[in-house]
């Protein structure tokens, strides 16, 4: 493991939940705030403990500011996979590093990690007794040192064959801890107005960071529901904005969702949410408006769409209707009288999301969404594309030991404009411009359960 002879090696302690969405949730953080994910380390997988080459420690406390991935991160000085080899590799560490955090008017401590096994107090102290070799000139204070470092060792993942002696050791000085506390700070449970699928408060963040939502960021979500996706990004000081067809939920209005509570109260909207954690500043506006027919002017709105599309199991999927869909079969509706909503199939559902996102994102704004998938069947030919969005990310979370949804994030790379241009000279099947499904989706006209969606096909990559 040679470090980069312009990189600071730094060892990222990451949380063992939603194992899929770190990686991308890392490397969309360095890469907003202008560091690049660079380590020699070949495989991160479910291991907690990744080695990361990191331009400067601002870059890292800022990375640390935003990620509820990973618990701490630290300025590694010295790994090993055994006692011999750190000490080793701390004695080659360069000296005048140190220095500055152990002269003799600071104050620190030592912490020792373990990663699945617990280490008696006497074990811990003879750990920390075998760095007398570090030039420690400081004094010792345990409630508030200046500087913390941490001795953290790795028994590996398997909790009923633990090693009697470490996989890896690593010994660094403590930078900063990230945003772990925003999952429960942010709970569902506390929040003022929920709905049946409110998302959950860490993967909203999660979507958030894999958005690259920043300060002054115009955040659309086009299925707010109760707004959970706004309050993430309003968090991190993003203006957001969001519609949704259900009248009742955008005004909150019917049915509570809560147990032992009939109706909604007075004050339970979107805007109340965000005035719960002090973000009301942040909030434009909700309008009820039908995703399939957008009322927007032309050009480029959003820094970012961050949205959970209906899956039409717990929320249904509708649009609103005309009297040219009336379908065939059915007596014609007296009057001037139109269906006030048709069922809004799936494949048309991200079908005119991905056409949205690449009209209305500015160039490099992303596309987060949910696509709901049957497993045994999926592949990756069934996510949706568009030739003005390049896939980032594409990460799973298990719904069951068949069905699953998959987080996927999409960055605009090209003008809709340029491409409607370079597409008008030749043939595509549908609309030119515009990403299209093949004919076997076209032809699809029953109702879309949650396993036949998921057999939803790509968009033609001609």
């Amino acid at each position: 493991m040679a470090p980069s002879c312009t990189l600071n090696r730094y060892l990222l302690l990451m949380a063992q939940e939603h194992l899929e969405f770190r990686l991308p949730e890392i490397k969309s953080l360095l890469s907003l705030f202008g560091g690049q994910f660079a380590s020699s380390q070949e495989t991160y997988g479910k291991s907690p403990f990744w080695i990361l080459n990191i331009p400067s420690e601002d870059i890292a406390r800022n990375l640390m500011k935003r990620t509820v991935c990973a618990k701490s991160i630290f300025e590694l000085w010295g790994h090993g996979q055994s006692p011999e080899e750190l000490y080793s590799s701390l004695k080659n560490y360069p000296v005048e590093k140190m220095v500055p955090f152990l002269h003799s008017d600071s104050t620190y401590k030592i912490k020792i990690h373990t990663f699945n096994k617990t280490l008696t107090q006497e074990e811990k102290i003879k750990r920390i007794d075998a760095l007398e070799f570090l030039p420690f000139e400081g004094k010792v204070n345990l409630k508030k040192p200046q500087h913390v470092f941490s001795v953290l060792e790795d028994y590996g993942l398997d909790p009923n064959r633990i090693p009697d002696n470490p996989h890896n050791i690593y010994f660094g000085r403590w930078i900063a801890d990230g945003q772990r506390e925003l999952i429960e700070s942010y709970s569902v449970k506390k929040r003022h107005f929920i709905g049946n699928t409110s998302m959950d408060a860490g993967l909203s963040f999660i979507m958030a960071n894999h958005g690259k939502v920043k300060e002054n960021d115009i955040v659309f979500d086009p299925f707010v529901g109760t707004g959970g996706l706004l309050i993430a990004s309003a968090h991190f000081g993003a203006y957001v904005y969001g519609t949704d067809i259900d009248y009742n939920t955008v005004h909150g209005l019917g049915k509570a969702t809560r147990k032992n509570q009939k109706w909604r109260g007075p004050d339970e909207n979107i805007r109340a949410n965000l005035r719960q954690y002090g973000l009301e500043k942040y909030y434009l506006d909700v309008l009820v408006s039908d995703a399939s027919k957008p009322s927007w002017r032309k050009g480029t709105c959003f820094d970012a769409i961050i949205t959970d599309p209906p899956y039409g199991i717990r929320e249904s999927t509708r649009r609103t209707g005309s009297q040219k869909e009336i379908p065939k079969g059915i007596e014609k509706c007296p009057g001037s009288h139109v269906p006030v909503s048709l069922s809004y199939h799936l494949s048309d559902m991200f079908l005119d999301l991905l056409n949205f996102a690449a009209e209305t994102l500015v160039l490099g704004g992303r596309l987060v969404y949910w696509l709901p998938v049957y497993t045994p069947e999926y592949t990756e030919e069934m996510v949706p594309w568009h030739p003005c969005l390049k896939l980032i990310s594409n990460c799973e979370q298990k719904l069951s030991s068949h069905t699953s949804r998959r987080l996927i994030t999409m960055e605009k790379v090209q003008k809709f404009e340029a491409l409607w241009l370079k597409l008008s000279t030749r043939e595509v099947k549908g609309q030119r411009g515009r990403a299209v499904l093949p004919p076997l989706l076209q032809a699809t006209q029953t109702k879309c359960s949650l396993r036949a969606l998921l057999m939803l096909p790509s968009l033609q990559r001609e």
